[in-house]
């Protein structure tokens, strides 16, 4: 009896579509976080008669045949790409996306890493770096006697001084877009890393080449939605209720097997 196989494929595929949304709630109040979703495809079938077969008695042709599914598996946990509602914070380096595009920032080994995370601070060196340290790509110094710092839609930084009226650029602040988002490598802590399914980074400044630009002193807050994962909990639930009453149907007939004497 291949039922109790079958229901146990799909008891795990609940619980990894639970876990999956249990995620996404624990990220509600992560800046730039995309919802994830759960996407599963039927396992092989058993083909017991083949469509089309001829009989043999007759020679008429099978029209639809017989084939026994064997289950259920993960085929993919996607990103679901969507903008975050922004919320003000009135720091001098928050920056909201608003738009396509990804902040490059520089890892320790070396190479480069991608997020939407715009809470940016200022090291000890007067850095722009991350919440982790991670800097930014391009490199942006902040002076030390520097009173304030104002970004604009295009990525432009500038810094206020006492001792002068115009303010002075320190850089520009670039973004990264790829073919497919979807394909990039989540690593935690609001980074992704590029892949070959995600294809090469295209750089250049906010506002161009179909990019978002840039809203400063504004987070990107999460675009999970409370009530959709609340509901797809609920629908995840009653899928492994389902799955687990099979399995018990399938213990009793077979024990009404070994009981036969």
């Amino acid at each position: 009896m291949k039922a109790l196989q079958i229901a146990a494929t799909g008891m795990s595929a609940q619980q990894m579509r639970v876990e999956v949304i249990s995620n996404n709630l624990a990220n509600m109040s992560t800046t730039g976080y995309n919802p994830r979703r759960a996407e599963f495809a039927d396992l092989q079938y058993q083909q017991v008669t083949r469509p089309g077969t001829l009989t043999a008695t007759t020679g008429a042709m099978v029209p639809a045949g017989v084939q026994l599914g064997l289950g259920v598996r993960p085929a993919s946990v996607t990103v679901m790409l969507g903008q975050g509602s922004p919320i003000q914070t009135n720091g001098d380096l928050d920056v909201a996306i608003e738009g396509n595009g990804y902040l490059e920032v520089t890892m320790p080994s070396g190479i480069s890493a991608y997020t939407r995370d715009g809470s940016l601070k200022r090291s000890a060196e007067g850095q722009v770096v991350t919440s982790d340290g991670y800097p930014l790509v391009p490199d942006i110094t902040i002076p030390q006697e520097a009173k304030s710092i104002s970004i604009s839609a295009s990525g432009e930084v500038f810094a206020y001084f006492n001792d002068q009226v115009a303010p002075e650029n320190l850089g520009q602040i670039t973004l990264a877009n790829f073919v497919n988002p979807k394909g990039l490598e989540a690593i935690g802590s609001n980074l992704f890393l590029e892949t070959t399914a995600s294809g090469p980074a295209q750089v250049a400044n906010p506002g161009e080449d179909g990019l978002g630009t840039l809203r400063a002193g504004y987070l990107e807050e999460s675009s999970v939605d409370p009530v959709r994962e609340i509901t797809e909990l609920i629908k995840a639930q009653r899928g492994y209720e389902l799955n687990s009453k099979v399995i018990s149907a399938a213990d009793q007939m077979l024990g009404a097997t070994v009981q036969v004497r």
